[in-house]
């Protein structure tokens, strides 16, 4: 996982760069909560460019980061979703309660 804080509008950027399933939730649950507490952001941007795969652990643990976020007053995003995960973030219902940026949607902005 990559992290990346821009102080200018608090936004700390999330870059995941592995599959998570049921082995690497945890510790990405850990590693993304130690984040979000060292810089209390505004702002937290999930950039899922580099997730290969993704099962119920995984979703489990991005609602849980959103709710977390939101509790603590922020506004949650995620970014750069290849149509494989936005299926998954549909069925699951995410989608529904996240703000889903993918990539088809931010090529077509600049087309018109």
């Amino acid at each position: 996982m990559i992290s990346e804080y821009v102080k200018e509008g608090k936004t700390l950027i999330l870059r995941i760069t592995e599959e998570v399933d049921q082995h690497t939730a945890d510790k990405l649950r850990r590693k993304l909560d130690n984040e979000i507490e060292v810089y209390s952001p505004q702002k937290v941007i999930l950039d899922c460019s580099g997730i290969t795969f993704m099962d119920s652990s995984g979703i489990g643990m991005v609602l849980g980061r959103y709710k977390l976020v939101k509790m603590l007053g922020g506004n949650f995003e995620i970014i750069n979703v290849n149509k494989r995960m936005k299926k998954i973030f549909d069925m699951s219902g995410v989608s529904r309660i996240i703000t889903i940026i993918d990539e088809e949607e931010e090529e077509n902005e600049g087309v018109m």
